[in-house]
């Protein structure tokens, strides 16, 4: 990540942050979920019963004002550790001068697309904090009249298996495909480098982006405006 602006920080964060998003939907499978905010646990009952290691408070999005709001900005008075990696994001918004990230409350049109959506609020805001932050998991739930609250999630047992080809084309295909990108290029190049696919351009113009990890090789070739014109990708058996 170079840039910092909204814009950019999501399209470094899509990819990653969306295969995360899958692994975290196969390991839970069906289940409720339950927070305790005082308390300080955050649990999920069901397929794959899991109590949380550690969890924090982003944030939460209303319908009816139209905003997402900081969860160091709520004026519930949640306890400090729960909300210090807000906090953080915050600090960093100040610094390089993101005012999304900055500021207590944030309007839906103020966000990139002017999204209306609060299912896409929550991911736009939450994806920045995992790049700032390098926790990938999250989880949102709804909590009553359309809001939804959203939190980072930690435990030993979730972790993103090492990258095997075929899943490594589904999250790039759907990924494209499903997500709201604004440059194809830049989320692509930035998947690469976070999941170790050795990324690479083949000219100065970036025209063709080269993926690479045993039993798969990609050649990703880009139109003027960053968009993907074509993969071209051979898979095999590692060590094949």
């Amino acid at each position: 990540m170079t840039a910092h602006t909204l814009v950019d920080m999501l399209d470094d964060a899509a990819l990653m942050s969306f295969e995360h998003q899958l692994h975290l939907q196969e390991f839970l499978g069906e289940h409720s979920w339950n927070a305790d905010l005082q308390a300080g646990r955050f649990e999920f009952t069901g397929e794959r019963p899991l109590v949380c290691d550690r969890f924090h408070l982003m944030g939460s999005a209303a319908p009816g004002p139209g905003s997402w709001m900081w969860g160091w900005a709520n004026p519930s008075g949640f306890p400090p550790d729960l909300t210090a990696m807000s906090a953080a994001v915050r600090d960093f918004g100040r610094e390089h001068d993101v005012p999304e990230l900055a500021s207590a409350e944030v309007a839906f049109g103020d966000l990139p697309g002017a999204p209306r959506e609060v299912p896409v609020v929550v991911g736009q805001l939450t994806d920045a904090a995992k790049l700032l932050t390098g926790r990938w998991f999250s989880y949102n739930g709804e909590v009553g009249g359309g809001t939804r609250v959203a939190f980072i999630i930690e435990h030993s047992e979730l972790r993103l298996p090492e990258p095997e080809p075929a899943r490594v084309m589904r999250v790039m295909q759907q990924g494209l495909a499903d997500l709201r990108l604004s440059d194809h290029r830049r989320a692509l190049y930035t998947y690469g480098r976070l999941r170790g696919l050795s990324p690479r351009f083949t000219d100065e113009g970036r025209g063709t982006l080269l993926l690479s990890l045993p039993g798969l090789d990609a050649d990703i070739s880009f139109d003027h405006l960053g968009r993907v014109g074509g993969i071209n990708a051979s898979l095999s058996a590692p060590g094949a």
